[in-house]
């Protein structure tokens, strides 16, 4: 049996529309799993799309209901919508932070809570993933409070994971620069694989630990970026090497 064969499985994808999200839709869908991704403002081409704002609860559950009704079962959630704007922590808004906490961390709380009520009475369980940053796991600045919702999100798979187990795992991805909006010169020079991740890259990850070879890994935080990043105090020895 090939463990990678999510057939006859239910996936949601939040944010799925574009990015990273829709490389995750995608993998899923190739293998196997029908996939219901969510976001603010329908798409001209997606059929398996329902419209939520999952920062509110009442929408984040109606999200999964609607994944319920249509597939009768869900098995894997992947909390991915997430994002922010660069701004000085001096001079942003309060409104801004509130705003980028809430749909970093709050929102994928609000999503998982509602999935965990389905996923607790199949006899398979489930599995929820957090599409987590490196901006979690050191400084970020330009966007601290989207690197602080991140540190948190890292932090809450590692609870849920400790309360809802056995029958759910929960898993997150602390994943590194993604796609061709970066410096790929300034990242030959300071992440070891010397490029940044392309989207397949986080949804084969993603695919990994939602699959029977995970199976044993729960609160874990899976590292998809390139082997980190070069140690700035290290660069003298390094050009000199």
């Amino acid at each position: 049996m090939d463990p990678l064969d999510f057939s006859g499985r239910a996936v949601v994808v939040t944010g799925g529309t574009r990015g990273i999200g829709a490389a995750i839709a995608r993998a899923f869908r190739a293998a196997g799993a029908g996939v219901l991704v969510c976001g603010r403002h329908t798409p001209a081409d997606y059929n398996d799309f329902f419209q939520a704002d999952v920062r509110d609860p009442y929408q984040a559950s109606a999200l999964i209901r609607a994944a319920v009704g249509r597939f009768g079962r869900l098995d894997v959630l992947v909390n991915n919508a997430g994002g922010g704007p660069h701004a000085d922590a001096a001079n942003a808004s309060p409104r801004l932070h509130a705003k980028v906490i809430e749909l970093n961390l709050i929102a994928p709380l609000h999503v998982s809570q509602a999935a965990n009520t389905v996923m607790r009475e199949q006899p398979s369980g489930g599995v929820i993933l957090m599409i987590g940053s490196v901006s979690g796991t050191r400084p970020s600045p330009g966007t601290a409070a989207y690197g602080a919702a991140k540190a948190g999100l890292h932090h809450l798979a590692t609870s849920l994971a400790a309360e809802w187990g056995p029958k759910v795992r929960v898993n997150s991805l602390v994943v590194g620069p993604v796609g061709d909006a970066v410096d790929h010169a300034a990242l030959a020079r300071t992440v070891p694989l010397g490029r940044p991740a392309s989207t397949e890259d986080v949804a084969g990850a993603c695919l990994f630990l939602a699959s029977p070879m995970a199976g044993y890994i729960s609160g874990a935080a899976l590292a998809v970026h390139g082997g980190g990043e070069w140690p700035a105090y290290l660069a003298e020895w390094r050009g000199g090497a």
